[in-house]
């Protein structure tokens, strides 16, 4: 969970193009600890490519982002450290289990205390599954999974695009609960979603791209 409720995201003046198209145009935004953004638009828009700016995997022609108060550009790995990005794709390894999946994604960062995993499993619904390979679950499922991933980073920013693809009703209860109590606890959540979104207790801010 967050160590401070400090952080803070600014996003200054971002042009970004991709070919000829420009995707982003002059886009400004700022997020605090214990905030939320929604951000919403038709395909093609943006979307993708503006969580991909803030994760780092994309550099804007213009404009500049900082983290509390820094240029990301200064500290890149300092910044990396304290975000967690779920993507389109899940990334997991299908020969190995949810167990061992995390156990590698975590390992990278920070040693995991016992009973984290399966702790954290079985608030997202998928702790019956975590001793099978990940090739033979569902698409949900192995959603869930890469979802723990990212509650596991200990993240202050959580970057997610589309993160209830292929969830059921139970599946977007449980994640709508898990973000909504990172934001409560100071953390910081930017996530694309096409439809209402709704966390208990939160109140998302809309960012629109057209």
């Amino acid at each position: 969970m967050p160590e401070t409720p400090a952080a803070l995201l600014e996003a200054e003046n971002l042009q970004l193009w991709r070919g000829t198209r420009h995707v982003l145009r002059g886009l400004s935004f700022h997020v605090a600890a214990g905030e939320s953004i929604h951000v919403r638009g038709p395909n093609g828009a943006g979307k993708t490519s503006l969580l991909r700016t803030l994760a780092g995997f994309l550099w804007p022609e213009e404009g500049r982002l900082l983290w509390n108060g820094a240029d990301v550009s200064q500290d890149r790995d300092g910044f990396a450290a304290d975000l967690a990005y779920l993507g389109h794709e899940n990334a997991l390894k299908a020969d190995f289990t949810p167990l061992e999946n995390l156990r590698y994604a975590t390992g990278l960062r920070h040693p995991p205390t016992a009973g984290t995993f399966e702790s954290v499993l079985a608030r997202l619904g998928i702790g019956a599954q975590q001793d099978l390979p990940a090739r033979v679950l569902s698409a949900g499922q192995r959603r869930r999974v890469a979802l723990a991933r990212v509650v596991l980073a200990r993240a202050r920013l959580w970057l997610l695009d589309e993160p209830f693809t292929n969830l059921d009703v139970l599946g977007v209860e449980a994640l709508s609960g898990v973000i909504a109590q990172h934001v409560a606890a100071g953390g910081i959540a930017i996530l694309t979603a096409h439809a209402d979104l709704e966390l208990p207790g939160i109140s998302p801010r809309r960012l629109e791209l057209t």
